[in-house]
C-alpha cells in the first residue's frame, strides 16, 4: 500500500478535518457537496455540473472497481476535489483501464481520504453548503487556509457553463441506423448520456456552444431543442435566458434537463433560488403530478425554481415535485410543446424510471413534423 502524506479540509466557518492525501499533491477549493450514490463515482466525477465543487462521497469505499473509458460523462474529471472515507488503490474489475488514482493524477485532481464523511455530511445538512479548501501541500498552515477560504467566490451569482460548453459545433448521428428526428442541443455542460439517450431513439443530435444564436441553430432545421444540464448559478446567465426565450417562441418542441429546466423557467418569468444543501444522489423520490406515479431519480443541483414564482406566469404548470421537500421537479407550458425536469432522466449512474421523458420528447417532435 502507498504511504500517504497528511491532508486537511478547512471549511469556511473554520471547521477542520484531517486526513490523508489522494491524487495530486496540492491545494484546491470550491463549494462542498455530497453525493449519496453507492456506485457510479467515475460518472459523477466527470459530470460537468460538478464544476467548482468539492465532492463528498457518502459510500465508505470509493475506487474499488477502477475506471473505464465508457463511464466518462465528459473528457475529464470536472469536480474541484474529492473527499472520501476509504480510498481503494486496487481496481478489482477485470475490464477496468486503470485505478481511480491514475485518473485523478492524469486530470490533476487533489483529494482527501480517511476522514469521517458521515460526520461531514451531517454537518452540511445542519449548516448548509459552504466553501472549503483541501490541501495536501507540505508544511500545512491551517490558520492561513482558514483566512484563504473566506475569499473563495460564492456559487450564488457564479456563471460556470461557459467553461464547460463546447467551443465548436459537432454532430452525433443516430446509433440505430434510423434518422427520424433532428435535435439541436444547447450545451450548458452536457453529459454524454443525454446525447446517447437521444441517438438511441433514432435522433441525430447537433451540439451547439452556449453562445450560439437562434439563427445558427435553426439553420440545422431541428425538430426539437434540448437544453442540457450544467454548473453554476442559472440566474447569472442573462444571454442564455434571452436565447431560450427565443427558442421557445419558435413553437418547436423543447426539453430541458436540470440547468436547462432552470433557464426555461427564468425565460418564462419565474425565479430560481439557492438551496440549503442541494439534491445530489441516485435515490431521490419524485411524484409525477400528471400520472400520480412515483419515480426514483438521479439528481445533482444546488439551485431550484422558486415555488412562489410559478404564479407569475399562468402558462406554466408544475408537473413533478420532489417528495422529500416538495420542491419543484418539473414544469411544462400550456401553450407550447415545452417541458423540463430538475432531475436527470439519463441517470448515469442511477435508476431508469424517468427515461420515458425522452420518449415523450420524441413524440412531441414527431407531432411537430406532421
Amino acid at each position: 500500500m502507498t504511504e500517504r502524506g497528511p491532508a486537511v479540509l478547512v471549511l469556511e466557518d473554520g471547521t477542520t478535518f484531517f486526513g490523508r492525501a489522494i491524487g495530486k499533491i496540492g491545494r484546491t477549493a470550491g463549494e462542498l457537496a455530497f453525493n449519496t450514490g453507492m456506485t457510479g463515482y467515475q460518472e459523477v466525477f466527470t459530470d460537468p455540473s460538478y464544476l467548482e465543487q468539492l465532492l463528498i462521497m457518502n459510500t465508505s469505499h470509493i475506487g474499488n472497481y477502477g475506471v473505464h473509458s465508457e463511464e466518462q460523462e465528459s473528457d475529464k474529471m470536472q469536480v474541484a476535489g474529492v473527499i472520501i472515507k476509504k480510498f481503494s488503490e486496487i481496481a478489482s474489475r477485470e475490464s477496468s483501464i486503470g485505478t481511480l488514482e491514475s485518473l485523478m493524477l492524469k486530470d490533476e485532481k487533489v483529494g482527501i481520504s480517511d476522514i469521517d464523511t458521515r460526520a461531514l455530511v451531517r454537518y452540511i445538512r445542519d449548516n448548509g453548503a459552504m466553501n472549503a479548501i483541501i490541501s495536501s501541500e507540505e508544511n500545512l498552515d491551517v490558520e492561513a487556509l482558514k483566512e484563504e477560504v473566506k475569499n473563495i467566490p460564492s456559487m450564488k451569482g457564479l456563471e460556470l457553463s461557459s467553461r464547460v460548453s463546447t467551443k465548436e459545433v459537432f454532430e452525433v448521428k443516430s446509433t440505430t441506423g434510423k434518422s427520424e428526428c433532428k435535435v439541436a442541443l444547447l450545451d450548458l455542460g452536457v453529459k454524454r448520456n443525454i446525447i446517447r439517450c437521444l441517438t438511441e431513439r433514432n435522433c441525430d443530435v447537433v451540439v451547439f456552444p452556449m453562445n450560439s444564436s437562434l439563427d445558427q441553430m435553426l439553420a440545422y432545421y431541428p425538430d426539437g431543442f434540448m437544453l442540457s444540464n450544467g454548473p453554476g448559478d442559472p440566474g447569472a446567465m442573462q444571454e442564455t435566458h434571452a436565447l431560450v426565450k427565443q427558442i421557445i417562441d419558435t413553437g418547436i418542441p423543447v426539453f430541458g434537463i436540470c440547468m436547462g429546466h432552470q433557464v426555461i423557467a427564468i425565460s418564462q418569468g419565474l425565479k430560481t433560488e439557492k438551496m440549503h444543501h442541494g439534491h445530489r444522489g441516485l435515490n431521490h423520490p419524485i411524484k409525477n403530478l400528471k400520472t400520480n406515479k412515483g419515480e426514483i431519480t438521479s439528481q445533482n443541483h444546488g439551485f431550484v425554481v422558486s415555488k412562489e414564482s410559478v404564479s407569475l406566469n399562468p402558462d406554466v404548470v408544475v408537473t413533478h415535485v420532489h417528495l422529500n421537500d416538495d420542491t419543484i421537479a418539473g414544469i411544462e407550458l400550456k401553450s407550447k410543446p415545452v417541458f423540463s425536469v430538475q432531475y436527470h432522466p439519463e441517470s448515469s449512474a442511477g435508476p431508469h424510471d424517468s427515461r420515458y421523458l425522452f420518449d415523450q420528447f420524441v413524440t412531441n417532435m414527431k407531432a411537430f413534423k406532421k
